[in-house]
């Protein structure tokens, strides 16, 4: 199992992120409100010059979102295709990130998932 995570950057592409996910039997995930490190610091008198740089390329992308789920290893794959599609590949700036870590114990899980 791996504990998969990932930073939508596209916030507005969530709904139709979770809804692919569920049609495709991935079911289960903690969602929480996040904010990148440059958004952060423009907070910050000292680093504003810096981040207001990173804020020109991008003055929409203040927030994103970030999905935790536990999936089986072979699920891995499916989630990365399916998200790819819908945010247009986390290879192009701005999208976001996944990754996945391994989980070697969980409780609390859901098996009709």
């Amino acid at each position: 199992m791996q504990l998969l995570i990932i930073v939508l950057n596209k916030t507005e592409l969530l709904e139709e992120v979770l809804e692919a996910l569920e049609e495709n039997g991935v079911r289960g995930a903690t969602i929480i409100d996040s904010k990148g490190m440059a958004s952060e610091l423009y907070d910050h008198d000292e680093f504003r010059i810096i981040a207001s740089l990173r804020l020109m390329l991008n003055p929409e992308h203040k927030q994103n979102k970030t999905i935790f789920m536990v999936v089986e290893d072979e699920k891995v794959a499916l989630v990365s295709s399916i998200v790819n599609k819908i945010n247009g590949g986390f290879d192009k700036p701005d999208t976001g990130i996944l990754f996945t870590v391994p989980v070697s114990y969980a409780e609390g899980l859901n098996k009709k998932q």
